[in-house]
């Protein structure tokens, strides 16, 4: 972007600066450290000149919004357009509970709904599996059936509403659902929208939730994209997930890197299946962390778009624009908030949050103050709420498109994320003999990223340890008094009261139907048939969760993991 001459004299002025203003000023005062690194441990300089992105081409790695390579964002207008889609993960107890907290967050302005499930429906078990006592409806709400899927969104319609689920396991069993009451309430499958998270690969590089083994499990994945594709065009079936790989200790390259490689395994599987990739690319979505370093992450959404627009042309042959877009949802970092001075955490929400927004992304969930203690109760989470409804409407952030784009600094460090994120995207796949989909299936058989996140995980710590990395009220500036604010309990009653509803649905329905439409499953597996149509059929019966997961066990075994060495 600059002539020779012009970074040459670039050049030269920074040298005379360094020896003329900067070095007096160190001898006489010096730098408050020794080292300035972001908290994945990338370090910064002290200043970025035009010298710092002298390699960089306007039109092919930065170009315009709604433009490829999207780095500036997806959409010409971006938040001048409308602002992104407000999120507020809910769920607990039993359906009536979940669903008074939507219609809640709903009339205080949120956008969109987002679904947290209890780990039993998470598992694929039931509320009456005796792995359930004690966690029903403990951290997400409880679904067992149909039935409480028609309770969760009583007088909500399917087709007003955005809804996401953050599911995965037993997430196509719940899209069934979904799918089930839209037809109930008579609201066209083509007018659905929504996300489920639906991403196998994340869970066993870093969740570790799973009921079947990886290849069986990504089978049904490309059943849902497929199914998608045909009867619920608005609806994402699948949010490609680099949060949780964050949450489990990784870095922000390698959580942009894992997670990419996660989505070209994704797409790759399309293909073999036949499906063509400016048919179902458009409705791929991806989910992100956003953590404390707001450079670094503004850094990392926009290399994440720049790789996945440049990947998804010259790998896969995606032509139209929509398949080459990539779109994210954002969580503020849950890993980052602390119990101690719990009110800290709305400081660090609201600059993880500033930092998704700076990046460009579609939506966006802020955490609670409280979660390092409970789930949000009612205030923490209208004051998360009011936190994305003042960065929207008060601080100005949302009337740029791109207000960080060609900042030296910023520019600099998305070149860094971007190319350290391919030399990762690329080992994988040369662990796949060129493809990315095998080397994912590689990387997690033979414990490749396990060992990578958790040798990231415990360098980290270790800078904790020693007092290198602050963590405001926990290693520096605690404070003795107790500042744990009311925290949201659930009712141990939620357990019977829950079984007690499976139970009445158990006695009501057609027994006969259910087991016709559970074998319908069954032969669909056995066939290599997309399994979603009988599923659809199975939760219409009231086919329970336990009962439909229970087939695809007994089809293909249950998972136990096996980390090799290095």
């Amino acid at each position: 972007m600059y002539d020779d001459d012009d970074l040459a004299a670039i050049r030269e002025g920074k040298e005379r600066w360094e020896a003329e203003t900067l070095d007096p000023t160190l001898e006489r005062h010096g730098e408050r450290s020794d080292r300035f690194a972001t908290v994945s441990n990338m370090e910064v300089d002290r200043l970025y000149t035009p010298d710092d992105v002298a390699d960089i081409d306007y039109e092919e790695d930065i170009g315009f919004p709604g433009e490829p390579p999207f780095t500036r964002g997806p959409y010409p207008t971006m938040y001048r357009g409308r602002t992104w889609t407000m999120r507020q993960f809910a769920g607990f107890g039993t359906a009536e509970e979940t669903n008074e907290r939507f219609h809640y967050l709903t009339d205080e302005g949120q956008t969109g709904l987002s679904t947290a499930f209890d780990m039993p429906t998470l598992m694929g078990k039931d509320s009456d599996d005796p792995l359930s006592d004690g966690e029903v409806g403990k951290e997400g709400v409880a679904v067992d059936t149909l039935r409480d899927m028609e309770i969760l969104f009583d007088g909500i319609d399917l087709g007003e509403v955005s809804t996401s689920f953050t599911i995965n396991p037993s997430a196509p069993v719940i899209y069934a659902m979904y799918v089930a009451l839209a037809d109930q309430q008579g609201v066209p499958r083509e007018k659905i929208r929504g996300t489920l998270q639906n991403d196998m690969l994340k869970e066993f590089i870093a969740q570790k939730e799973w009921v079947i083994p990886p290849e069986p499990s990504l089978d049904i994945v490309t059943d849902t994209i497929e199914f998608a594709v045909e009867e619920t065009p608005k609806f994402k079936p699948i949010s490609v997930s680099g949060y949780h790989i964050r949450e489990a200790g990784s870095t922000a390259v390698q959580e942009l890197a894992f997670t990419l490689a996660d989505g070209f395994a994704y797409v790759e599987d399309c293909l073999d299946r036949g499906l063509d990739v400016d048919e179902f690319a458009p409705q791929l979505s991806f989910f992100f962390n956003s953590h404390n370093s707001l450079f670094e992450e503004v850094a990392k959404f926009r290399a994440a778009r720049r790789i996945y627009a440049r990947v998804m042309k010259e790998w896969y042959g995606a032509e139209a624009d929509a398949s080459r877009q990539l779109k994210f949802h954002t969580q503020t970092a849950g890993q980052s908030l602390t119990a101690q001075q719990p009110l800290n955490n709305v400081v660090r929400v609201t600059i993880q949050a500033l930092a998704g927004v700076l990046g460009g992304t579609q939506s966006l969930h802020t955490n609670s103050f409280d979660e390092a203690l409970a789930l949000p109760s009612e205030e923490a989470v209208r004051v998360a709420l009011r936190t994305q409804q003042i960065i929207a409407e008060e601080s100005g952030a949302a009337d740029i498109v791109d207000p960080l784009g060609g900042s030296f600094a910023v520019e600099s460090l998305t070149d860094d994320v971007e190319e350290e994120a391919m030399a990762y995207i690329e080992e994988i796949r040369e662990m796949g003999d060129g493809s990315v989909r095998d080397g994912v299936l590689e990387g997690i058989s033979s414990g490749y990223f396990h060992r990578e996140i958790q040798d990231a995980s415990y360098e980290y710590q270790e800078r904790v340890e020693a007092g290198e990395e602050t963590v405001v009220g926990v290693n520096e500036y605690e404070i003795e008094e107790d500042t744990r604010p009311d925290i949201l309990k659930v009712d141990e009653e939620v357990q019977e009261r829950q079984r007690e509803r499976l139970a009445d649905v158990k006695a009501e329905r057609d027994d006969e139907a259910v087991e016709a439409a559970l074998a319908a499953i069954d032969d669909a597996i056995a066939a290599g048939e997309n399994v979603m149509p009988p599923m659809v059929r199975a939760v219409k019966a009231y086919a329970t969760m336990g009962e439909i997961m229970d087939v695809f066990e007994a089809r293909h075994g249950s998972y136990r993991e096996t980390v090799g060495m290095a």
